[in-house]
């Protein structure tokens, strides 16, 4: 008689939020994502940077940001990059950790938060952010497909 024994399950390992890391599986998993695809199939925009702003207490010396390189439903690139290049992006939004981590969790819808002030857009045009609500659903629901752990836990 064969025995067979049954192989545990493995999950994939968080990722450290904010890293080089992180932006790279979110880039592919917005890629993977058929809803954002055609929630921002006419997204000519521009790149769209989401600044994390520092805070030494829990490991983040100093600004970063995740750059999203996006154009016409597809994420072209994503990486971290440092608070004056994110500068360069056409629109930037500015959050706390904090703030960002209520985002990934599902907790704060960003469109909402933006009209709320509890993200900061400070370059872009907010007209364009609200015309592509579904899209910006479509991101975050691609950032809950990133296994990710957060600096402060």
């Amino acid at each position: 008689m064969t025995c067979y024994r049954r192989r545990p399950m493995t999950t994939p390992a968080a990722i450290p939020f904010p890293s080089a890391e992180w932006c790279t599986a979110f880039a592919q998993a917005i890629n993977d994502n058929p809803g954002y695809r055609a929630a921002a199939k006419d997204w000519t925009h521009g790149a769209v940077a989401m600044v994390v702003t520092a805070e030494p207490a829990i490991g983040i010396a100093e600004d970063m940001a995740m750059w999203l390189d996006v154009d016409r439903g597809q994420c072209r690139s994503g990486r971290l990059v440092s608070r004056q290049e994110a500068d360069a992006a056409a629109f930037v939004i500015v959050a706390s950790h904090a703030r960002w981590k209520e985002v990934i969790k599902k907790q704060l819808d960003p469109t909402k938060g933006m009209m709320q002030n509890k993200l900061k857009l400070t370059k872009g045009h907010m007209p364009t952010i609200v015309k592509y609500v579904t899209a910006n659903k479509e991101l975050v629901e691609s950032t809950t497909r990133v296994p990710t752990r957060f600096v402060d836990e």
